[in-house]
């Protein structure tokens, strides 16, 4: 998030940011500004700020998150993008062909929560078509109202079974943001997750690897032979979510960003034929 100076905060944004500061806010210069311009009058901003302080997410207070320089909707209790997953819309677009083939690549966006991974690659590569998935209905409706705006479909359902049969063998990026967060390690996470975002979008299992399991066991079936799966994953589980993905038949490598601190595992099958990868192709700046 962008950071201001301190003082060149109006004075009357001096009470919020110090209300937001003492509450433990990182970024309150950031936060009090985004408060004041988007709250509707003043009776609404002084309920968002309580709501702030006690915890709410911002994004959830403002209805929508900043996520690769788009605004997507973000309704109360469906997981937050965070500016790490940025990164898995980074390497699926440097995946992409750089010339549109017919029929368009089918791109999926498994475990969707808002949509934001989906909406954002068929904004830079409008010509993909968009599936999205999530077992979530409130994630579902959420993720409507960002997917449907870029032409896209969205599914309710446990990963594939969500999807339509008749995309198997015919995906070209298969983009999954699945739960990684290990059972017991929940309850050392922020408040703001904790208690305001689904469990089933944070939990993944005794090791936190469960949903990659069961991606990487069933992804090849729907996978075009130049396809790729892509997975975040934390830097910590990287060389496992990596085991996984090359034990169900892929070729792996792994990309880290210091500057976004994310991680993302990304395979293409054994028996198919490697895309070109072009760093930084048709990819947004950072």
């Amino acid at each position: 998030m962008r950071t201001y100076d301190a003082t060149a905060v109006p004075h009357t944004l001096a009470p919020i940011v110090s209300a937001l500061r003492a509450a433990g806010c990182v970024f309150a210069e950031d936060e009090a500004q985004l408060l004041v311009a988007e709250a509707p009058d003043s009776e609404a901003l002084a309920e968002w700020v309580d709501l702030r302080v006690s915890g709410m997410p911002l994004e959830h207070i403002l209805g929508w998150a900043d996520f690769c320089g788009e605004r997507i909707a973000v309704d109360p209790g469906v997981f937050v993008p965070r500016r790490r997953t940025e990164l898995l819309v980074h390497q699926a677009i440097c995946l992409l062909p750089d010339r549109v083939s017919s029929p368009p690549p089918i791109v999926v966006d498994l475990c969707c929560g808002s949509g934001a991974v989906g909406t954002v690659i068929a904004r830079l590569y409008p010509e993909a078509e968009l599936h999205s998935a999530d077992i979530d209905p409130a994630a579902v409706n959420c993720a409507r109202r960002n997917v449907d705006a870029v032409g896209g479909r969205v599914y309710q359902g446990d990963l594939f079974a969500a999807l339509p049969p008749g995309l198997q063998g015919r995906v070209r990026i298969l983009a999954v943001n699945a739960p990684y967060v290990p059972t017991e390690a929940i309850k050392t996470m922020p408040p703001e997750a904790r208690l305001y975002e689904s469990r089933a979008a944070l939990d993944g299992g005794d090791d936190g690897l469960d949903f990659h399991r069961r991606v990487a066991a069933e992804a090849l079936k729907w996978l075009l032979p130049e396809g790729h799966l892509l997975i975040e994953t934390s830097g910590q589980q990287s060389g496992r979510t990596a085991g996984i993905v090359a034990g169900a038949g892929f070729t792996v490598r792994t990309v880290h960003s210091d500057g976004l601190d994310g991680t993302v595992v990304v395979g293409a099958p054994l028996c198919g034929k490697r895309s070109r990868w072009v760093p930084g192709r048709r990819a947004p700046s950072y």
